[in-house]
């Protein structure tokens, strides 16, 4: 297969199928946008080919406008579902981008920007999400905060606050907010990392968000069980997406993002899409309270 028609599917070199280390140092504000990003990131635009596995369903992503929230968005349009999309308002370059090719797919993009770290706000996401589109089938919690603080002595209570309500309070928001409107044979995706199983010294309120995720998603698995909805989580390692850049991670680590895992390079978005897929999927009727790990050979415990 040429390089012209590539997907999803054809064998590549993982070594070299995308970009490695040396990268320039390129620093953003938070939330960063993917467009200003150099390499720019692949989130699936031209390479995710999509057979039908979610045909009818019907989505909310956090996160969606770019990085591995963007690329399930793509990914999940082509496999026939529509979509939510939830994002900061000042992503709103990013999420347009996202829109058009989920229309191009000929499925339904729901734009929903607000602030996830906010209650009221992620109530107002599932009930008027799933009131967009008649119904709700899957949510996807991808959105996270991360700033890498070196010094315990310079970690401030608001940013902790602001970790936490981001990454772990939203999530239980949006869990309690859409379990009740899920049919059974639903599912929710949940975002952890390999921080909560190996975490930077930098990234101490991040990593405890991500340990708690884990929980969570365990503790939440068992619990819904019974209602026939199933709960997981994707443990990505290094990504190569917008919250790196814009204080995820210190500038001077930008450069050799990546350069330490097995595969030498951070991940590329559209990797993480096809896991996302899956467990979304029917064909993962029988998984739930797993943690997937994909981390470029870091693996988890």
């Amino acid at each position: 297969m040429s390089a012209a028609v590539q997907t999803q599917y054809t064998m590549r070199d993982p070594l070299t199928q995308y970009p490695q280390p040396k990268f320039d140092k390129q620093p953003q504000s938070a939330p960063g946008l993917a467009q200003d990003m150099d390499p720019k990131p692949d989130h699936g635009e031209t390479s995710y080919r999509g057979f039908g596995r979610l045909e009818g369903r019907r989505a909310i992503i956090t996160g969606a406008d770019s990085g591995i929230g963007r690329a399930a968005a793509i990914a999940f349009a082509r496999e026939g579902a529509d979509v939510v999309l939830s994002y900061l308002a000042s992503e709103q370059k990013d999420a347009d981008e996202v829109t058009a090719l989920i229309t191009q797919a000929g499925r339904r993009a729901v734009c929903m920007p607000g602030d996830i770290s906010e209650e009221a706000f992620c109530q107002k996401l599932v009930a008027e999400g799933a009131q967009a589109l008649g119904g709700l089938d899957i949510l996807v919690n991808v959105a996270g905060k991360q700033t890498a603080v070196d010094d315990i002595a310079d970690l401030t209570t608001d940013q902790i606050e602001a970790t936490y309500r981001t990454n772990v309070y939203a999530m239980m928001w949006l869990c309690k907010a859409a379990i009740p409107l899920m049919p059974k044979g639903a599912t929710i995706i949940n975002t952890t990392s390999i921080q909560a199983y190996q975490p930077s010294p930098m990234l101490l309120d991040y990593a405890g968000t991500k340990a708690a995720i884990v929980a969570f998603t365990h503790a939440l698995a068992k619990q819904v069980a019974d209602k026939a909805i199933r709960v997981n989580a994707v443990a990505p390692g290094p990504v190569w997406t917008p919250l790196q850049t814009s204080g995820g991670q210190p500038q001077s680590k930008i450069p050799d993002l990546g350069s330490s895992v097995p595969l030498k390079r951070p991940g590329q978005p559209a990797e993480l899409a096809p896991i996302y897929v899956l467990l979304a999927s029917q064909e993962s009727s029988f998984v739930t309270g797993e943690i997937y790990g994909v981390t470029g050979g870091n693996h988890l415990p």
